[in-house]
């Protein structure tokens, strides 16, 4: 991310927004100058205007698990094609947020290759019957293992290759917040505004976004750039409790458009 020289003497912090400054005599805990770029996006049920500077978005899930030939998804017989349609949104809004200095968060399964920290229903959900493949798991097609940390299985999808600056997240759970430092993260950047894009819409997108929500950030989810294998009506329901309850729903290109 431009802006902040972080790596030069006397910065303390990585956030433009919340790094200290620091000389032998003196620590400088005021918040940087950093000028608002103030900017209003047609959404509903509302029009939002939010801060760029102190704005993130948060991509979930993309992997290969869930959204490529061979992954977990293809594997059960579901249809990982439906998890690729946020992709191309994806690849238009990714550079032009980079361009804006807006952070990319990568918040992604990448679980322990021992699942010490995975509870028996936590297990449940990728192996009900508790036989077959599920969490840590090898494929049949490769052998990579179920949305494990550093395999093929739990990799970001080729499409949309995460760049240098931008931030990765493990979670261990639908949501992105719990027993992650993604909350952590994000405060020190100094984000108020989070957007949210992933899959899949109704599970692990939705429930990051409502536990932003009662974190107390400012959500909006861009429609276009989540998707789910699910039902349609479950991409329905959860657009009306998005727009009713925790917070706003738009498309990308309302975002593009505000973009300089």
């Amino acid at each position: 991310m431009a802006g902040l020289d972080t790596t030069s003497g006397g910065i303390l912090g990585k956030g433009r927004n919340t790094a200290w400054r620091a000389t032998p005599t003196n620590v400088d805990m005021t918040l940087p100058a950093i000028l608002p770029r103030v900017v209003t996006i047609d959404a509903e049920p509302q029009g939002v205007t939010i801060d760029l500077a102190r704005t993130a978005i948060v991509v979930i899930d993309m992997q290969n698990d869930f959204c490529a030939k061979d992954g977990w998804v293809d594997h059960i017989g579901g249809n990982y094609e439906a998890d690729r349609a946020a992709i191309a949104p994806l690849q238009k809004l990714l550079p032009q947020l980079r361009q804006a200095e807006v952070p990319v968060i990568w918040v992604n399964w990448g679980n322990r290759p021992d699942l010490l920290n995975m509870p028996p229903n936590q297990l449940h959900l990728y192996k009900n019957s508790g036989e077959g493949i599920g969490l840590g798991d090898p494929l049949p097609s490769n052998g990579a293992h179920v949305l494990e940390k550093d395999s093929w299985a739990a990799e970001v999808v080729d499409e949309l290759t995460p760049q240098p600056a931008d931030v990765r997240v493990d979670k261990y759970r639908i949501s992105g917040f719990w027993d992650t430092p993604l909350d952590s993260i994000l405060r020190n950047l100094g984000t108020r505004t989070i957007l949210f894009a992933g899959c899949n819409t109704d599970q692990c997108v939705l429930h990051t976004l409502t536990d932003a929500n009662f974190l107390g950030y400012g959500c909006i989810m861009l429609a276009d750039c989540c998707a789910t294998s699910s039902p349609d009506f479950c991409t329905e329901a959860t657009i009306w409790n998005v727009k009713k309850c925790f917070g706003f729903v738009c498309n990308s290109d309302a975002v593009l458009k505000t973009l300089p």
